[in-house]
């Protein structure tokens, strides 16, 4: 059985977010097998497959080496670009059917646009705490399925080094769900109009370096805040960092970006 670990959101390799890929299987495995190669495989995801008669068509389930989530934009990318790519599909688009509802996604301008959605969020008061746990005073907060830090600057989101443990507390405690945080700020000058990080203790992972379900909720808000629908974001991961390119279409998010193959193997294991 095939595996492949593939950077998305990146123009190149050792940049964007790595996922791993299996090839698809024709029944899903037991739960636990699939968390526990997602934990062997120590990446931010690994996307499981499911071929269905339609052939442009997949189940799609993503695990962090923690937990199963109910969306994840990277690992999508990257499963399309493992069945374009890799696998040698022709057809125009792809749709998977996920926890999140389906998912499509296209080839476009020497990449992937996947239309995802979206997630407008609710501002809200700064919950005690945040401000301690990030290092940093938020301008605003707003909320979703994760909580969003706008900060003061693009020096600031590049600067902040949050206590995760603390900052899982607080957020798990304001949204009721995981404690996972974006922060974000309009950046400096050059070419992206955003930068933004994101801390994901409640999903085990302590930074993700490139995020598509955060921005399914950055792009409507910044769409509002800069009156157009088309945004440029840089996510800002030490040493590597994701680029999207993101509209805001009413209830869905269109996010576009590219993807590289970095390693092909075989797993000497067979599911349970």
């Amino acid at each position: 059985m095939r595996q492949w670990t593939v950077d998305a959101f990146a123009s190149g390799p050792f940049r964007g977010n790595p996922a791993c890929v299996l090839e698809p299987l024709a029944a899903w495995p037991d739960a636990g097998w699939m968390q526990a190669l997602a934990a062997e495989n120590n990446q931010a995801e690994t996307a499981f497959l499911l071929k269905t008669d339609d052939p442009a068509r997949f189940g799609l389930r993503w695990f962090t080496p923690a937990l199963e989530v109910p969306l994840c934009g990277h690992a999508t990318l990257a499963s399309a670009h493992v069945l374009f790519a890799e696998l040698g599909l022709t057809t125009e688009a792809l749709t998977f059917d996920t926890k999140s509802g389906p998912l499509i996604v296209r080839r476009a301008d020497g990449g992937y646009e996947m239309d995802f959605p979206a997630q407008p969020p609710r501002r809200v008061a700064t919950p005690p705490g945040l401000a301690e746990a990030l290092g940093q005073e938020p301008v605003e907060v707003w909320a979703a399925a994760y909580l969003v830090a706008i900060l003061e600057d693009e020096a600031a989101v590049r600067a902040c080094a949050p206590d995760l443990v603390r900052l899982n507390a607080v957020s798990s405690a304001a949204t009721g769900g995981r404690g996972n945080v974006g922060v974000a700020a309009l950046a400096a000058g050059g070419e992206v109009d955003v930068i933004d990080r994101f801390f994901a203790p409640g999903s085990g992972i302590p930074e993700d370096p490139a995020t598509g379900s955060l921005h399914t909720i950055l792009t409507p808000l910044f769409a509002d805040k800069l009156g157009r629908a088309r945004i440029r974001f840089h996510q800002a991961y030490p040493g590597r960092g994701g680029d999207l390119l993101c509209e805001h279409r009413g209830e869905r998010v269109l996010l576009k970006g590219q993807a590289v193959t970095v390693l092909a193997g075989e797993l000497r294991v067979t599911p349970a």
